[in-house]
């Protein structure tokens, strides 16, 4: 569209003429919004910031100058203002603004604790390994992949009160052993 064309549009648009309006927005909306893009960077923050560059333009436009600038121009700068001031408004937030932060909990367990399961791993595969080899795969099987005492007695050949005996005597062998 010619500069003559957009002055007369805004004159048009100066003189509260809707239509006129409407055509100075399909004319220029894309350049505006690039503009207004390549500054925030954000599309769906841009399109908050072109329509406030557009009701600016509608009210402003009495005071525009084609002898100071291109209509183009002129839009193009209260575009980029308005882009300008959007990034001065949107300060970074500090972890200081926001208490709550200060609340969450860290679940990772502490160095002392991580040494301590450790520790306490080491002195149950210990234990565990002071058992006969079957009543140890048996305990593990049991209770590390959840083979029901039925499984188990199919498994290693031995009737279910067997294994359940197994379990029991097993049990009490780790618990002292893992007490010394």
């Amino acid at each position: 569209m010619t500069v003559e064309k957009l002055n007369d549009l805004m004159r048009q648009v100066a003189a509260g003429d809707r239509a006129a309006f409407a055509s100075l927005y399909a004319a220029t909306s894309a350049k505006l919004y690039g503009i207004v893009l390549r500054i925030l960077k954000r599309p769906e923050l841009t399109d908050e910031v072109v329509q406030e560059t557009y009701m600016r333009i509608w009210s402003r436009a009495a005071s525009f100058d084609p002898a100071k600038a291109s209509p183009i121009t002129w839009m193009a700068a209260i575009a980029r203002n308005r882009a300008l001031d959007e990034v001065r408004r949107v300060t970074p937030s500090s972890i200081e603004d926001m208490p709550a932060a200060f609340e969450i909990a860290d679940t990772a367990p502490l160095a002392f604790e991580h040494l301590a399961q450790k520790s306490d791993l080491m002195r149950l595969h210990q234990c565990l390994e002071a058992l006969e080899p079957e009543r140890r795969d048996i305990v593990k099987l049991a209770y590390l992949e959840g083979c029901s005492r039925e499984e188990l007695g199919q498994r290693f050949g031995h009737p279910v009160a067997t294994i359940k005996t197994w379990l029991r005597r097993s049990l009490l062998q780790l618990k002292t052993c893992l007490s010394s």
